[in-house]
């Protein structure tokens, strides 16, 4: 799916190329922030659309992690790559979003099932917020390769891509996020 670029050549220009847009967009030129939109829109737009599984949804997270990069972007650590933090901003954004929307379908579905067993519905809607929580309880490190992985069904070969590791790391990560949330969620009495 993704090509393999990380020839070393090419890899630090395109990790420069990022760096001078952004010194550049806080020294006051806004064209550089356009320049970095127009350049990672199309993936940050197909990473929402894989959590939202929705086009207007799906564009309404892009805006928002746009803004929300643009409106951050003093904190932005040059030593990392933008694009995994750009990503990460994405995951974020994507989660606490599906988080408004369930609440307002919470409320919807809660009128429309008038007729189903209360207890039922509160046991379902409470395991999920549980397992969110337990989700939100995780390092970043390990949160977004089991979010990626388990809820968005990526490959081992497109996660190592997206978060600039080995396969090897992906896997290691992967199982320390599982067994964290485990933990988790046995502290909580879910399991």
């Amino acid at each position: 799916m993704f090509t393999n670029f990380y020839h070393f050549g090419v890899y630090l220009q395109l990790e420069n190329e990022d760096f001078k847009l952004v010194s550049d967009c806080l020294s006051g030129n806004g064209r550089s922030y356009e320049v970095l939109v127009e350049k990672y829109h199309k993936i940050i737009f197909r990473l929402a659309n894989k959590f939202a599984k929705d086009f207007d949804d799906a564009e309404e997270i892009t805006q928002s992690v746009f803004v929300k990069a643009y409106e951050n972007l003093k904190d932005y650590n040059p030593k990392y790559k933008f694009f995994s933090w750009l990503y990460r901003i994405t995951v974020n954004e994507s989660i606490n979003f599906e988080k408004r929307k369930k609440s307002v379908e919470k409320i919807s579905e809660n009128f429309r099932s008038v007729n189903d067993d209360p207890d039922k519905i509160y046991d379902n809607n409470a395991l999920s917020d549980v397992i969110t929580d337990a989700l939100m309880e995780l390092d970043m490190l390990y949160r977004m390769p089991v979010v990626l992985k388990h809820f968005l069904d990526y490959s081992y070969k497109e996660l190592s891509y997206l978060l600039g590791v080995p396969e090897k790391t992906v896997k290691s990560r992967l199982f320390t996020g599982r067994q964290l949330l485990k933990d988790i969620l046995v502290k909580k009495r879910v399991l």
